[in-house]
């Protein structure tokens, strides 16, 4: 296998993982908000999850940028100069964001405005990231004199810009309740379960019709990539699957519990939904990363530096990944630490 297709795989699958703990972390950040003073304990069990966990996701976004710029640094430059204002406002609220993750909790007069700068920001970070895919189909992106535009007129217009906002902010929402409905069980409170399974029911349904809207209403100039998701039917068949799976298992009883639903099966299975559609999406747009000038065989690094990325990554795994394993069993799954 070319090295550049390693690259892109090993890129698109941290894509993905950030992709999942983000929509949860960013979800999690709107349910406290919204929650907040909920007779259940929806809104604090949103706010415990959040407190340990957003440092982690913003590990893994550090992962993206490093791979991004590391293995593909032309489609990068392309990339990070057409959305220069998108990412800046990304980067701004990310940095509002975590800045009162850090200090509110020890000053509990701003935590209030923690609760509420979490929940907004959890809306706008997710909603301006996902208008990358729809940049890098290609139709929102002007070169002239060797310089790349976003079009922000043609991309502001755009009913395919918005429905993928939508898709994105379904997505994050329905992915967050389904992890903090299992996350509530895990700490025995039934109420909250039921408060979360509600949304994941509600919100289940939406997120499919957004992401099939988004490809009917995808610009005609997209054309090459309607294409190749047409060829990709199969596994988008799959993808289908899992999701009535776990949509299904919000509705079978549990004799455990004496309530209806299984949630954990309905996380695993809906990570699985997203991780063939995503797969499926990949295959699709390659081997364009923006179409149609950069590809991953024209903006791909070096040999050297491939290989010398590749193996910081395993080292950094190496060192990570048991600290990962400890904290989900210490934070997440620990009974006495979570009473």
């Amino acid at each position: 296998m070319p090295e550049a297709s390693i690259a892109i795989i090993i890129l698109w699958a941290v894509v993905f993982v950030y992709s999942i703990l983000g929509s949860i972390d960013f979800g999690a950040g709107f349910w406290g908000m919204v929650y907040a003073n909920h007779p259940t304990l929806a809104g604090k069990l949103a706010n415990r999850y959040l407190s340990p966990t957003w440092e982690v996701t913003n590990t893994f976004l550090v992962f993206v940028v490093v791979a991004f710029l590391g293995f593909f640094p032309k489609a990068a430059f392309t990339l990070a100069t057409a959305m220069f204002l998108p990412v800046t406002l990304i980067l701004i609220l990310v940095t509002i964001r975590s800045s009162f993750m850090v200090f509110a909790y020890s000053l509990p007069k701003y935590q209030r405005i923690m609760r509420i700068i979490s929940g907004i920001t959890g809306l706008l970070i997710p909603a301006l990231l996902i208008t990358v895919l729809p940049v890098t189909e290609g139709a929102f992106i002007t070169t002239a004199g060797g310089k790349e535009t976003l079009l922000y007129g043609k991309l502001l217009s755009s009913p395919v810009v918005y429905w993928y906002m939508l898709f994105g902010l379904t997505s994050e929402l329905f992915l967050s309740a389904l992890f903090l409905a299992d996350f509530a069980r895990e700490q025995g409170s039934e109420d909250t379960y039921r408060v979360y399974r509600r949304n994941a029911i509600v919100l289940g349904p939406a997120t499919l019709v957004t992401a099939i809207v988004a490809l009917v209403v995808m610009d005609p100039e997209t054309h090459w990539l309607m294409e190749g998701l047409i060829k990709q039917f199969k596994w988008f068949t799959v993808s289908l699957i899992f999701f009535i799976i776990g949509y299904s298992s919000l509705w079978w009883t549990n004799q455990k519990y004496k309530t209806l639903g299984w949630p954990r099966i309905a996380v695993l299975s809906v990570v699985a939904q997203y991780g063939f559609a995503s797969y499926a999406y990949g295959v699709a747009h390659l081997p364009y990363i923006i179409y149609p000038e950069v590809t991953v065989f024209t903006s791909f690094t070096t040999k050297e530096t491939f290989y010398a990325l590749l193996i910081l990554y395993a080292i950094g795994i190496a060192i990570l990944l048991p600290g990962f394993i400890f904290f989900w069993n210490l934070f997440l799954k620990d009974r006495t630490f979570l009473k």
